[in-house]
């Protein structure tokens, strides 16, 4: 070998190691979460609870605590937070923000995965998701007259996340599923007030500033209709696109209250195709019944429609919705009718909690 041979190959090694070194740390704890719902798809599901760390049925902020704890002896999979009201103190189901830095890094520790949504005040306004007036989704987007105003409420989101930490200060990876239940109408950026193409930009938007410009590697970006979808076309009628999306995912309540699990299986199995297709993650991103008025819901609904078929089983992870009081929960608490049917649903092999996943 000559002497520009033997230059060359120490450059390519030099560079390879340089390379390497300057991996950031957020983007591997983002790959390892990928590649942990990888794995686990097709052989297990995850199972999820909104809030679960910060309150539940009769206690508030107490460490340790968990409803789906109490009842089953093993905390959740996968924990959910909300970033609505970014800016306050506290969010709009009256968490304090940085209780929620300290809950997110505490579920981490355990070994459990974080996923945040965003129920995103309209920046023109100041008023809530729900508040249909004053839309104007198109002044938002870059060069129009209140983009402004849009980026000073994504610095406030890039800064939470930003600051999600573990104990040695490496980034916490957590799934981001902003812009969710889209072809409903009721949010802002639903479907009665946002077109396709507007909302498909606010989408990019965000993630490209998140990622790019505030350089945040360690999220998952979740993608997350309701169930106004029935066929992979409508499902992608607002698919911002495949470099942005990572977690495919679902919203699903009415399906049940309606007894409409066929449709439920329908939609799981699509959004299970369209995954595979694209590999990307399959994700029941939130789902479950208020008050658990459906008499056995675990057992007799979700389980039946995440054991379905095959193509359901591919569905990483399910995720129930909060336990504010005994007006609104979707985990039975202990003296709750349903607990044991809550017990035989986590203690299906299928069904993992984080004692399993972590092992």
């Amino acid at each position: 070998m000559n002497r520009l041979s033997i230059f060359i190959a120490v450059l390519m090694i030099l560079s390879a190691c340089t390379s390497q070194r300057l991996k950031d740390d957020g983007e591997i704890a983002a790959s390892e979460l990928k590649q942990l719902l990888v794995d686990v798809s097709g052989k297990h599901i995850l199972f999820g609870h909104q809030d679960d760390l910060a309150y539940g049925i009769g206690w508030k902020s107490v460490e340790g605590e968990s409803d789906v704890k109490r009842v089953t002896g093993k905390y959740p999979a996968v924990f959910g937070w909300e970033l609505g009201n970014i800016g306050d103190a506290v969010n709009i189901d009256g968490v304090p923000f940085d209780s929620i830095k300290i809950f997110i890094a505490r579920a981490h520790n355990l070994g459990g995965i974080n996923t945040i949504s965003w129920h995103a005040s309209n920046p023109i306004t100041n008023l809530d998701s729900w508040n249909l007036t004053r839309i104007d989704v198109s002044s938002l987007l870059p060069g129009e007259t209140n983009h402004k105003l849009f980026k000073n409420q994504l610095d406030l989101v890039a800064a939470f996340l930003a600051d999600l930490k573990d104990e040695n200060g490496n980034p916490i990876p957590v799934i981001f599923r902003p812009w969710h239940e889209m072809y409903g109408s009721w949010f802002w950026w639903g479907r009665s007030t946002c077109s396709d193409a507007d909302y498909k930009k606010l989408f990019r938007f965000t993630v490209e500033y998140l990622r790019n410009d505030k350089k945040l590697k360690n999220l998952l970006i979740a993608f997350a209709p309701d169930n106004g979808f029935s066929t992979k076309e409508e499902y992608l009628q607002r698919y911002p696109g495949d470099d942005v999306v990572d977690v495919l995912g679902l919203d699903d309540y009415g399906d049940f209250e309606q007894k409409r699990l066929d449709n439920v299986v329908v939609r799981l199995e699509i959004i299970s195709d369209i995954a595979k297709e694209k590999g990307k993650i399959a994700a029941f991103t939130e789902a479950g019944n208020d008050k658990l008025e459906i008499e056995n819901w675990y057992t007799t609904n979700l389980l039946q429609v995440l054991k379905a078929t095959e193509k359901t089983r591919n569905i990483a992870y399910v995720m129930v919705w909060r336990n504010s009081d005994t007006t609104h929960f979707f985990v039975p608490y202990e003296t709750h009718p349903q607990a044991n049917d809550f017990k035989d649903f986590v203690n299906d092999k299928m069904i993992f909690l984080l004692e399993e996943s972590r092992k």
